[in-house]
């Protein structure tokens, strides 16, 4: 992604550099081949907004709102998002490596084809997400709400995930070697469904990896 971009007959271009003010307010634009490398975006508003080859690496935002966003071949490498949000987006073909989540929510956004590590999450929200198929090895995800998102065909293998929650999140054929599971909330979740091979769980998840299996188990013994 070059620096210098010829003009944008569509307006794209008058808009470019308004996103290193924060505060800007944009909906159902399409922002294309844009370099908006190292920009403050602070708290702007993006809804149903289209970014194609849009260069987000080293950008900082806090308190931005992303909603109903598709996000095609994007680098948001060594970005940072503080108690930003990002809604229903769909990031495809996108490279998050070293980017920083800190108390962001991603509530039901899409990944397809992304790659998300290595890659720092602090606290946040990321419920109903779907990452599917995707190297999630190694990761920190401690802590993190995860109710019902799908990773299913993930590799989780020797990640973080003590006291996560992960109730009615899918792990169909999720590689969970050596992952830490201790702590994590796990109602509603098929845990036989995934590859399991060195988990760490404590007493509930090995309560219920017994019952999954067939076990009756009592805990009054």
């Amino acid at each position: 992604m070059g620096r210098d971009h010829p003009p944008d007959p569509t307006g794209g271009a008058a808009n470019r550099r308004l996103t290193s003010v924060a505060g800007v307010d944009s909906e159902g634009q399409h922002f294309r081949d844009d370099d908006w490398y190292g920009d403050a975006l602070g708290a702007a508003r993006f809804v149903d907004c289209t970014f194609s080859d849009v260069d987000f690496s080293e950008t900082t935002t806090h308190g931005a709102l992303f909603e109903r966003c598709t996000f095609h071949h994007c680098a948001f490498n060594a970005s940072v998002h503080t108690s930003s949000a990002f809604i229903a987006c769909d990031f495809r073909r996108s490279n998050f490596f070293d980017a920083t989540f800190d108390g962001c929510k991603l509530l039901g956004s899409v990944f397809s084809d992304c790659v998300l590590r290595p890659l720092t999450v602090s606290g946040g929200q990321w419920r109903s997400v779907t990452i599917r198929g995707t190297n999630l090895t190694r990761l920190d995800l401690s802590g993190i709400d995860l109710r019902e998102a799908d990773l299913s065909l993930s590799d989780l293998s020797a990640s973080l995930l003590r006291g996560a929650m992960l109730d009615r999140a899918t792990l169909q054929e999720t590689k969970l070697h050596g992952t830490d599971l201790r702590g994590a909330s796990l109602d509603g979740v098929h845990l036989t469904a995934a590859r399991l091979r060195g988990t760490k769980v404590d007493l509930a998840g090995a309560v219920l990896l017994a019952q999954l299996q067939g076990a009756e188990v009592d805990t009054s013994a």
